[in-house]
């Protein structure tokens, strides 16, 4: 499957999962019109060719605890690829650094952190990102409020575009 183009009863499949990832393979079954058996073995092979990554609970950072959200700019001394790598295996290692992307522009990464309050995020800030090896710039924004937040991709827009292709 990996390499070829999926089918409406794989898409369809993705989509119901990426929308409800605990629903049972009867009931996802029922929802693409197939039988539970078939429906099993295409989940399988999906999450074997790594169409599906995984699967996650939702939690609610605010009610754990975690008021502040701030997304960090992260300016680089040196973009050698060896110094790119060792940044992100360094943000990997930082809990409070939920997110790190790679970026083409003004800045090198744009990290999501969340913490439990200013305090903490200044700490780290401070603390660990600012004393990181190859770390020259950082800019800061924090999140006052999350107007959307939805995971995945838009399968209806994937559709569209395979039928005019079509």
């Amino acid at each position: 499957m990996a390499g070829t183009r999926l089918d409406p009863i794989d898409r369809k499949i993705l989509a119901e999962l990426q929308a409800d990832g605990r629903m049972t393979n009867v009931e996802l079954a029922k929802r693409v019109g197939i039988s539970a058996p078939p429906c099993l073995r295409r989940v399988r092979t999906l999450e074997e060719q790594g169409y599906i990554c995984g699967y996650h609970a939702d939690v609610d950072a605010r009610e754990l605890g975690f008021e502040v959200q701030v997304f960090a700019m992260v300016g680089l001394n040196s973009q050698a690829e060896s110094d790119l790598s060792a940044f992100e295996g360094r943000c990997r290692e930082w809990p409070l650094v939920r997110e790190c992307h790679m970026l083409n522009g003004e800045v090198d990464f744009m990290l999501k952190c969340v913490a439990p309050d200013l305090s903490s995020f200044q700490s780290f800030l401070t603390g660990q990102l600012l004393t990181a090896a190859n770390v020259a710039s950082v800019k800061t924004s924090l999140v006052i409020r999350n107007a959307k937040d939805d995971p995945g991709v838009p399968f209806d827009v994937l559709e569209d575009r395979l039928r005019v292709q079509a």
